[in-house]
Parts: structure tokens; sequence; C-alpha cells
């Protein structure tokens, strides 16, 4: 490890074994708020084949004392400057114990150790992933230093009666003073980004549990106490995470309990410390009365997820920095794989492609572009990416669908076989996989190195004398910064052909006589192939793409008619989603262009004609019935007027509305509303409340006042927060006489409750046009509103920048400076938040020419600000490149 200046870039090709690693790590930490010492004692190892001194990471940290050996180092031994600890004297076995001291209390931007929530009552707890240890110890800080932890925590026994930290606990008891201790001992080598401890006053609900090789565990959830009684969600989520873990990959929890803990000031969605994660409390607890069924599933899906990183990305971790993408988009293809198998498969898949194209395709199409595995960063915390977790799920996806169930679960084992207790690489886990399977995998490689999302151009042509049916396919993928040339790459295309009645028609390639059935797994592997099926009765439709089978943009020159056809018939619910989201893609696109819209029309009679089906499922069916988003509608234009693009949008809503009929939607919605009882969790009663709000919105753009009358019965009436979220942003969005008083009531029911108020603050942000900005700058004044928690900062400056375009993007430019000067502000208290939320002004260069400029000049000031913190600095530099 090297010091450098804090806009040195880190490149993957600079990369080396660390010079120095810790074989063990002893720490005793002394517990105050203001005031913590911790006291370290390392075990060093010294590679022989590097002569490097001994250097350390510690960032903010007040140096109390310093031995080496047992030798106290004098000033002459050692240098602390930069944020790294040179040691001279150090050999292979040498010992270095150093005391430190830091405060919690001062520690806004939550990283490291800190205090969570107030001084009277909150709790100390630490965040390390990035690079959040340094700011705790002097340690080599990086994530190929894997060393067995000994911690002892004392503190106060009143303040802080709970004392927790990862492995499993070795004793506790009473120290003079009112004091007492407790330690715990983790026999797994770990990165120290994987280090926690937590102290405070925290109440738990806990579950024994056996696991399939015979480890009794003990599962235990923490919080404080007022919300203790909305864990219990979470832990029978756990339990199903772990029995479906052992089933599906074979892998078993290894320590003997399991901590977790909720809180309310988190930088982060969760975090997979070994034995002691530590959730937001956004994604742990949940009750009929302030959660949403979205917030239920994501509940689960999160719960899954950190517990799932016990293996991939805990018992196997990552080399370095650039390998992130290793343990979160293989944990993120995990989870998906889960919540498929405890919901809907269709359905989830739907969600999943949905919330790529919403955040990582923009992503990839502006200047924050970068690889799944990047080639440099400068601050790794920008580099928490739906590229890298979402993009990078797919790209494990795609590997997994070669490979077959069986085939990678193979490859799965043979990884976990090579390199449990390792820091692995990208393509240390693709070689795995080949391995198993004796397939190069090496071509998948350039998927992790090269930004951009492809666009899939296909083309299909009948030979009617032949009867046989040719299916052209090319790729490209356009520049991005600092990759002006792209190369091919392998992109897995799943397909069927329909007849013109609708039914699936038999594959016959090669000549097989037999056919290939119905389904088929074509490869593009350069930039253009031909593909002949035969035997092809009549011009068939193709359903390309079936289940996203790689993360591209499928070009194909549909007919609203086809597009129709495979909306009414397609077996693959994701594909007829996909032919609506396409088909309205073609309405949009003529509707803009002012034609009168056969695609339209074909749009909404379709959808209508599904809407009447009684036997469709009334979650797929809300999914029909709604149009791709405002966000994936201005990925298509190359002048970009948001405000233009929300009208339209609900233009093509409106005409669907009418063609479903307010009788129709009327007797639908009552239907639903008459079935509405206590909150079940159960799939039929949330598709239910799913389709229950989708109609409702319909009905407000034909008959505002009949649907405004409903919404606010509604919202009165409620048993359970997704009816009655669903019912005020109805009246909010649509600026309903009855808006007012359900902003009030809400407001003064969820006084207390900080996850709900992050709905309340949201839902307004999120006031479509011209009115969000002046909403926003009045709820700033509300006694909730803080810039000092992630939540309430996401729920307010994130949701009007990153999901309210037409009122962020205002014609005047307005939010544009108000953004910026938020983000001065909160980079003072926690940098990666405020970075993370500049990320809303990705692909201005696209906006029409007058926001366009506005923005420029919002983003020059800000890059001109004196004492912007490096990860607010990085994301704006990156940004304003054209």
């Amino acid at each position: 490890m090297t010091l450098v200046s804090e806009t040195t870039p880190i490149r993957l090709r600079d990369y080396r074994p660390p010079a120095w690693s810790v074989e063990a790590i002893e720490l005793e930490i002394d517990l105050g708020i203001d005031s913590t010492e911790v006291s370290s004692r390392l075990t060093l190892r010294n590679d022989p084949q590097q002569s490097t001194p001994l250097r350390l990471d510690g960032e903010g940290l007040e140096l109390l004392a310093i031995s080496l050996d047992g030798r106290k180092l004098e000033a002459h031994g050692y240098r602390y400057e930069q944020g790294v600890l040179e040691v001279h004297g150090a050999h292979d076995g040498s010992v270095l114990e150093t005391r430190v001291r830091v405060r919690p209390a001062a520690n806004t931007a939550l990283e490291g150790l800190y205090l969570s929530g107030s001084r009277e009552h909150g709790f100390l707890l630490t965040q390390c992933e990035a690079e959040g240890f340094r700011h705790i110890s002097f340690f080599p800080d990086r994530p190929d230093v894997l060393a067995r932890y000994t911690v002892t925590l004392r503190a106060d026994r009143e303040r802080f009666p709970v004392l927790l930290a990862g492995g499993n606990p070795a004793g506790s008891g009473d120290l003079p003073d009112g004091r007492h201790w407790a330690r715990f001992i983790d026999p797994h080598p770990k990165p120290c980004y994987l280090f926690a401890l937590v102290a405070g006053r925290l109440e738990n609900i806990q579950r024994d549990y056996l696991t399939t090789d015979g480890r009794k565990v003990k599962l235990v959830i923490w919080s404080e106490a007022n919300v203790i009684d909305c864990c219990h969600y979470a832990l029978d989520a756990l339990e199903r995470s772990m029995r479906w873990d052992e089933r599906s990959y074979g892998r078993s929890f290894d320590l003997d309990v399991f901590h977790v803990v909720a809180t309310h000031d988190f930088n982060m969605g969760a975090m997979e410390n070994k034995g002691l994660n530590i959730f937001n409390a956004k994604y742990l607890l949940a009750d009929p009365d302030t959660s949403t069924d979205d917030e239920y599933r994501a509940v689960e899906a999160v719960v899954a997820h950190e517990y799932f990183h016990n293996w991939t990305g805990n018992r196997v971790t990552c080399r370095d920095w650039f390998q992130l993408s290793l343990k979160e988009g293989l944990t993120v293809f995990r989870e998906q794989q889960f919540s498929a198998d405890m919901n809907s498969a269709s359905l989830k898949r739907i969600e999943d492609v949905a919330l790529l194209r919403r955040t990582q395709f923009p992503e990839d199409a502006g200047p924050l572009a970068h690889p799944v595995r990047p080639a440099e960063y400068r601050e790794i915390n920008n580099f928490y990416t739906a590229t890298v977790y979402e993009k990078g799920s797919e790209l494990v996806r795609m590997v997994a669908g070669r490979l077959g169930q069986e085939g990678f679960r193979r490859g799965m084992d043979l990884y976990f076989e090579r390199h449990d207790g390792q820091a692995a690489t990208i393509e240390d886990f693709l070689s795995a996989l080949g391995d198993a399977n004796h397939i190069d995998l090496a071509a998948y490689l350039t998927w992790y190195s090269q930004a951009g999302t492809p666009r899939l151009h296909a083309k299909g042509e009948y030979d009617a004398a032949r009867h046989e049916y040719t299916l052209s396919l090319s790729q490209q993928t356009r520049p991005t910064p600092g990759e002006p040339d792209k190369k091919p790459l392998p992109i897995p295309v799943k397909l069927s052909l329909f007849g013109r009645d609708g039914q699936l028609l038999p594959l016959h390639t090669d000549g097989e006589a037999q056919g290939d059935g119905a389904e088929k797994v074509i490869v593009l592997d350069r930039a253009t192939q031909r593909f002949v099926f035969k035997q092809v009765a009549s011009s068939p439709v193709p359903s390309l793409l079936r289940g996203f089978s790689a993360p591209v943009v499928l070009e194909y020159n549909y007919t609203p008619d086809e597009l129709a056809l495979l909306l009414t018939h397609d077996a693959d619910g994701f594909n007829r989603w996909e032919a609506g989201q396409q088909l309205a893609m073609l309405a949009f696109d003529t509707l803009r262009d002012g034609d009168d819209s056969v695609a339209c029309r074909a749009w909404c009679k379709a959808l209508a004609a599904l809407f009447e089906q009684d036997a469709m499922d009334n979650a797929l069916l809300a999914d029909l019935l709604t149009p791709p988003g405002e966000i994936e509608f201005a990925d298509r234009q190359s002048e970009v007027d948001p405000a233009r693009i929300h009208a339209q949008r609900e233009t093509m809503q409106h005409r669907l509305a009418e063609q479903i009929g307010i009788d129709a939607l009327l007797a639908r919605y009552r239907a639903l509303a008459a079935d509405a009882g206590e909150p079940r969790l159960d799939a039929g009663s949330q598709a239910r409340r799913r389709l229950k709000r989708c109609v409702l919105e319909l009905l407000a753009l034909i008959d505002a006042e009949q649907a405004n009358t409903l919404a606010a019965r509604q919202y009165s009436t409620a048993s359970g927060m997704t009816d009655r979220l669903a019912a005020l942003s109805v009246l909010v969005r649509r600026r309903a006489p009855q808006a007012a008083s359900a902003l009030a009531h809400f407001r003064e029911r969820y006084a207390d409750n900080p996850l709900a108020l992050d709905k309340w603050f949201t839902v307004q942000a999120q006031v479509p046009d011209e009115p969000a900005l002046a909403v926003v700058r009045k709820l700033e004044s509300d006694p909730a509103f803080t810039l000092k928690n992630p939540n309430r900062a996401r729920s307010l400056l994130g949701a009007f920048a990153s999901t309210n375009p037409s009122g962020f993007h205002r014609a005047d430019g307005a939010a544009y400076p108000y953004l910026a000067e938020r983000l001065v502000q909160l980079d003072a208290l926690n940098p990666q938040i405020a970075a993370r939320l500049a990320t809303a002004f990705n692909g201005w260069q696209r906006l029409e020419p007058l926001r366009r400029h506005a923005a420029q000049q919002a983003l020059e000031s800000l890059a001109r600000h004196e004492g912007l913190s490096p990860n607010l600095s990085e994301i704006v530099g990156n940004v304003l490149k054209h």
C-alpha cells in the first residue's frame, strides 16, 4: 500500500498483494458517546518478496500510545500523517500495539463508530464497508487482508446494557464503577470491513435454529424497545432464507449466534458484518399499519441478501474493491432467486428488469457510466451503484442460464470449495463455474470490463417457398466515457416463435426432424450472425429475449398487431409484460409525433380486452396496465423535455382509461374494495391491493371527482398502509380538495414513526410538474425534517430529484441551484449521501437546451465550491464531463 492523495486514482492494473497482512487482531474498546478508546494488538505477517515498511491506514484517530514487540516507540520510530501510520523496525511475526481515541457523537458521516439517535436514548454502532475501519483503529484497510478477531467491549452497564460484536460470545462480566464487559471471538478470518459492534439499550426477539449439518444457532433480532414488535416478520424471513440457502446451495450458517440490529441512522440498506448484521430500519421493521406490501417484500429480500452474503461475500470475499460485484452482483442474483421462489417468478422478473431500466440503463447512458468491474476509482463509496449491483446480477444470471440449474450449482460448489476463506476475483468465479462444467467462460469477462448497454438489433425474414425463417442479429454498444470502441459480447437470446393465431411453433434448426421444442437459447457472440429455422409453415412472430435473457436494449421492428398478439398470447409472463411495454413505447413515439396513433389504439384495445378476463392474475394485470415510466421514455429521446414526457404519458393512460370505460373501472374497483379487510400478506390479497391502486389511478384520469371521493373513503377506512398510502398518493398527485386533510391526518397519526413520516415526505416530493419545488421547500421547514438522517434526506431531496423528473427538471431550471445548495450543506455532514443524491444530475447533457444550460450552470457553480469532499467532487466532476 502506498501513500496517495485524495485525488490520485486507484487502478486495477496496479494491484499488488499486501506487503503486510495481519494474522490476528485483538481489540479492547472502552465505549463512550463523546470519547471511545480503542486498543489494538496486531500480529503481523510480512511478504518476504516485498521489503516495504509497515504502513497502516488510520483517519481521524487521536494516537494515545504505540509500541512494537513490547517496546514503546519514540517519535522517530513512526510517522502518522495523511491518513497513514508508517512504523519502522517491524518484521514478520511482530506485534504492534496502539491505543487511539475516536469521537462517536461528532461523527455525522456515519462511517466508522458513531451514535445513532439522541445522546440520551441512542446507541453506538459501526459501519466499516468500504473503508470505515480506518476511522476506528490502525489497520491495512483492504479486503484482501483477512484476520481472526478477538473483541472485548467495556462500557457503563446502565447506559450500554447490550454489548455486541461479530463472532461467537466468549464471556462477559461486571467491572468496578458500574461498568461491564463482553468478549467475542470470530473463528473465521475476515477483512476489516466486516468488523462490527453495537452498544446501547436495545430489546430483542430470538429463536433457536438447527442447521442441516446439526449446528444449533440462536437467531436474535435487536431494536429499540418501541419497535421490537415490528421485527417478527424479519425473523421469519431470516429463517426462510437460511432454509432456502441450505436447500438451493448447500450452505449452512457457521457461528453459534446470528445477531441482526435495526437503526434509523444508516447510509446503506444493510450490512452483512460476520455474525452481526446491521440494518437500516427501513429494511427490517414491518407491520401492517406502517408497511406497504412492497416494503414487506423488500424486508424479506434484504434480510435474505445480507444472510446470503455469509458465503458470497464473507466466507469468500473480494480480493480488492474492483471485484465488488463478485459479492454484490452475485448476492443480488441469489436474493432474486430466493424472492422468485417465495413469491411469483414472473412478477419478480418484471420488478427486477423495471428497476434495471429505471436506474442502471440511464447510468450506462450518461457520464457516470462505468463497467461492472471498473478500471479505476478515486472514492470507492461512489461505486456502490446500480451497475455493480443490478447489472452485476444480470451477468451472473446470463452465465447461470448458459450452464443450466444443475451446472450452475456444480460451479458454485467448486467456487466455494476452492476459495473458502480467501479473497477472490471475478476470474476465479468464472473459472470455477467453467471448470465444473468443462466450459470456457472467459468471453464473459468482457461484460465485466466494458461499460454501456448493448443494443441488440434483430430482423426476421420469412421464405414462404422454403418454409424457412431467418433471424438476423447484430449488436452495438455506444461509446461511453473513456471507451470509444466496444468489443462484441456473448449475448444469449432465449426465443420462441408464434403463429399468427397465437400458437407456439416447434423450432427446427440444423435440419432436426423432431425439432428443438418451442423455446431455445441462441448465443450472439459476434457483431452479426444469422440463425435459420426450418419447417416454419407461415410467417411467425418472434418472442425474443424471453425472461430478459441478457441486459440489452432489443430493437426489432414489430408492428402494433404483432406486439398485441404477444401481449395477448405469450405464456412467458415477463415477455407478455415486455410486449406491452414495447407497444406502449410505440404508442408514445407516435403520440409524440402527432400521429392519431395506431399503436396507442392497439395498446388500449389489447389491455381493455385483458381487463375483462376474469382469469387474469390481478398482480400481472396491474403491471400490464402500467406503461413504462417517464425515465424509460426519456431514454428514447435525444433531447429530453420532462414536462412534455409527463403530459404525454398521462395522455396515454387517459386513453387507456377511456377504452376500458368508467363503468368497468368502477365495477372492478368496488369488487376489489369489497374484499378489503384485515391486511393479509398472502399473494392473492397483495395482488388485489396492487390492482386496486392501479384502477383508482386510471379512474382519476377520467372522473376526478368520483375518484377523489373513493380515494378519500379508502384513506379513512384503510386497515393497512398499502391501501392508505395508495389513496393518499392519488389525492396528492391529483391535487384533490381532500388532500390537505388527509396529509394533516397522516402527519399527526405517524408523528412518532420515522419510517411512516418518510413516506409522508416522499408522497409530496413526487407531486408532478412545477409546483413540486415549492412543496419541497415548504417541507424543509417541518420540524421532522433534517439532513442529518440519511433516510429523511432521501425521502425528500432524493425522491424529488431522482424520482420526479417533471418536478425536478422545471422549465426555468430553478430546482438545479436549489439541489446544489442542499448538496453543499449535506456534504459537510455526510459526504456519502451527498454524492449519491448528486447523481440526480446524471444525463443533464440530453436535456433540451434551456434546461441543459441551467443544469450546467448549477453544476459548474457546485464544482467551484471550496471544501467539497472527495465523494461529492468526484461525482460532480464526472457528471460535468461531456
